[in-house]
Order: C-alpha cells, then structure tokens, then sequence
C-alpha cells in the first residue's frame, strides 16, 4: 500500500484554491493526523493556472481526472447540477471516494448517488455542503447517533441572515441591504436561491434526511423568502420582544392536537423568535443550528457558513475520514462501504417513508398585522374571527395611524394549524373594515 493518498479537485474557484491553501499551510498537520501523505495530483480547471505547482497536472478534461489512475479521492466543488452529477456518478463507477460541497446536488440527486455510491462500495462525503465550516453533518451522524432528533431550526443562509441584521440593527429597507450584500460578495448577481430561501431548502432537505432518518425530499420543503418583510415589521416584532430570522425547521409531528396530522414538516421561513434566544443572536454572515433532541436536550451549532476557509475546512474534515478509511487494515472490507457511517446516518435500508407534511397541515404560531379603518368594533370582529376558528390570541399591539382614519393592528397567537389560520386570514380580509391584505409571520417559540 502507498504512503499518499492522491487527490484530484475538480473546480479553482474560490472553494477549490481555499483547498489547495489549506492543504499548504497544514500539511504537516495533516500528516501528524492521518499517517499518511497528502498529495493534489490533478486539477480540473478551464484554464490553465500559473500559480498551481507544476507537479499537479492541469486538466480540462473532469471525466478523464474522475477515472485516473492517478487519483484517491475526488474533491467536487464546481457547483451545478447537471455536470458535477455527471463527474461524480463517473468518479463512483471508477471506484473513486468523493468529496463535495454541492448541496444542491445533493439535495435533488443524491438518492441516486448514495444508492450508486453503496452499490460501488466507495463513500460520498458532503460536510461542505451545509453551513460551511460548521461541522454540522459530522454532529448529527455521529455524536448525536444514539440521540432522538425531534426538531431542528437553523440559519443556514448567511446572505439572508446578513440582510435581517442589517435591516434590525440599521434600520436599513430590504433592497438597499441586499445590493451592499452584493457588493461584498455575499449574495450573487442573481440573489433568487438566498433570499427565497431555495439555498436553505437544498440544505434543510440534507439535515432532514440525517435527523429523521428518510429519504432526501427536496421537492417537498416548504420554502418562503424575505423579500416581502419590511423594516415596519421588523420594529414591531422588536417592540413585541421577538426577532426576524430567516429559518429553515425540521420538526416531527406525532398528530396529538385539534386537527394536527403525523409526519415531517420541512420548512424554512421569515419567522420571529424570542430576542433573548441564543439563535436570534446569531448575526451577519452566520450560520447557526440549533438541534432539540433526546435525552441531549438542545444544542446550538455556530459558526462560518460560507466562504474559502470555512468551506476548504469542511471538505478537508471530509477527505481526513476517507484518509483514514482508505489506510484502515479494514479497507478492503466492502461489508459497509469501507465506512462506518451510511450517507445519511441510518442503514439505507431503514430509511423511513413517513409523510412530509404539507403547508396546511403543518403548526406554528403567528405575527398578524392587519390594517383597519379606526372604527368602533374593528378590533372585536378580529378577535371573534380568530376565536370561532379555535386560535388563540397571545398578545395584540395597536399602533398610531399611519394614514388618516387607518391602524395597523398586531397580533401573535399560539400555535395552530395553518389551515385554520389560511380560513380566518380569508374572512378577516372580507371585513369592510379591513383596509389591506393581512400580513402575517410564523412565530416559533424555539421551546
């Protein structure tokens, strides 16, 4: 057996050179970790680099890379869906270990990939994928392995959790945030997948999978953005003790409550949280998940979520395991993929099919702000409308005009199916007195 285990990255962007840094600066490190050397002897590039050592090869070609002799362990981090697929599932055939960061992959295909993966008898690492630098995977394969995961809440979006801060803390509207967010390179040209949460659906979908033991059901995460909150709404949440985070849940229902349904419900959402929750004091560019779980309790995971250390951290958490694997006496043995953890932490053969519930079915509590004419008996008919659809009211907030003869009204109720909140919102906005659309927030208490 070699000494070295050979590595190929596919990708120089921003992820790729972070690796090949770290690999640098820590080599020794690694060396003193693993028992082995470390050695990059592909990359994948378009173009040629003069900054890479001539001792690496160069290459355009990803597929001929993906089933080189030359080659270990297989680093994807070009991003896509529709390429790196096409690489991965070819470095697999070929027997190659495979290392990506690629969430949203992996969230629409990696069913297909972990099941190519087993029947390949290599693994499928993908700490990077979720929340950067935070080894969060890790967390919840291993050290909460003999743990019941009963919800999980998460900031896993850094560029939507900068916007909110910057929103709370500046008083700063939506749009002129998300363009400085921009220009620091925190959000894209084309912000769509952060900030209506798409990139955090990719991510829920991975943790869900790992927490509840199913398959990965991306097409099924709820998924709500923050373009519509308003600095108006963030005061009053502030007012009322709460803030605005933009969150991705996983929570399991056992169908106890009026009209409460059994399954999954996977969500993520504006949704305000108590100020005094270590959660809500989560700022900027962090990445934070909080995980509630039995007998452990609860446990808050924080850290970078994105940029070249953490992400380059992350995979090379990842590429450590493999080392370790691919220089075990056992690695020959193919009994269990050459490694002891499966892809999303239960043996493929217990994933469960337990429903994923849909919006109307799922509960959570609600910021309602409604404006009425200023007319007596307004605020009774809102009250009585929420009450006969068996939703309670937790705290209500009227604020001064803000147009002649109009005020805003605020309310937060208790939890409650979103059903029953969908039918009172309709007869609410029927009111003559109502003088707009009902705006309303998800509330989670995070108990």
């Amino acid at each position: 057996m070699s000494n070295s285990i050979k590595l190929a990255i596919l990708g120089l962007g921003t992820v790729g050179t972070g690796v090949i840094n770290l690999i640098n600066d820590n080599l020794d490190e690694l060396k003193r970790r693993s028992g082995r050397d470390i050695i990059i002897t592909e990359v994948g590039t378009r173009r040629q680099r003069d900054d890479i050592d001539t001792s690496i090869i160069q290459n355009s070609d990803l597929m001929a890379i993906a089933a080189s002799d030359n080659v270990d362990i297989v680093i994807e981090v070009i991003g896509g869906t529709t390429l790196a697929r096409e690489v991965i599932m070819h470095a697999i055939k070929n027997g190659k270990h495979v290392v990506t960061a690629n969430k949203a992959l992996l969230a629409e295909h990696g069913n297909e990939i972990f099941a190519f993966a087993e029947e390949h008898h290599v693994h499928v690492a993908y700490e990077a994928a979720v929340a950067g630098g935070i080894p969060i995977i890790k967390v919840m394969r291993e050290a909460l392995a003999a743990n019941k995961v009963e919800w999980l809440a998460g900031i896993i979006n850094g560029t939507g959790n900068f916007i909110m801060t910057e929103m709370r803390d500046k008083g700063r509207p939506f749009a002129d945030v998300l363009s400085e967010a921009q220009a620091l390179g925190y959000a894209e040209a084309d912000p769509t997948f952060d900030v209506e949460g798409i990139d955090a659906a990719h991510k829920l979908a991975l943790l869900a999978s790992i927490a509840f033991g199913i398959p990965l059901q991306f097409d099924k995460v709820y998924c709500e953005g923050i373009t519509g909150i308003t600095l108006q709404d963030v005061n009053y949440a502030e007012e009322l003790g709460y803030r605005i985070k933009h969150l991705g849940f996983a929570v399991r229902r056992d169908g106890t409550g009026d009209d409460a349904a059994t399954g999954i419900e996977l969500r993520v959402h504006p949704t305000l949280i108590p100020q005094d929750a270590l959660l809500a004091n989560v700022n900027g560019v962090k990445n934070a998940v909080l995980v509630n779980s039995h007998p452990l309790g609860q446990t808050l995971y924080c850290g970078d979520g994105a940029g070249a250390g953490a992400t380059a951290s992350a995979v090379m958490a990842d590429v450590m395991d493999l080392v370790r694997v691919l220089g075990s006496k056992d690695a020959d043995d193919t009994s269990n993929n050459g490694h002891h953890v499966p892809h999303l932490a239960f043996i493929p053969e217990q994933l469960s099919d337990t429903p994923i519930l849909r919006a109307e079915q799922m509960t959570t509590g609600y910021y309602l702000r409604v404006h009425a004419y200023d007319s007596p008996g307004v605020l009774a008919d809102i009250t009585r409308i929420l009450s006969d659809a068996g939703i309670n009211i937790d705290a209500i907030l009227q604020k001064p005009a803000h147009k002649v003869g109009q005020v805003p009204v605020i309310i937060l109720t208790l939890p409650v199916v979103e059903r029953r909140m969908n039918l009172a919102i309709e007869k609410i906005e029927k009111l003559d007195t109502i003088t707009d659309k009902v705006v309303r927030i998800r509330l989670d208490e995070l108990a």
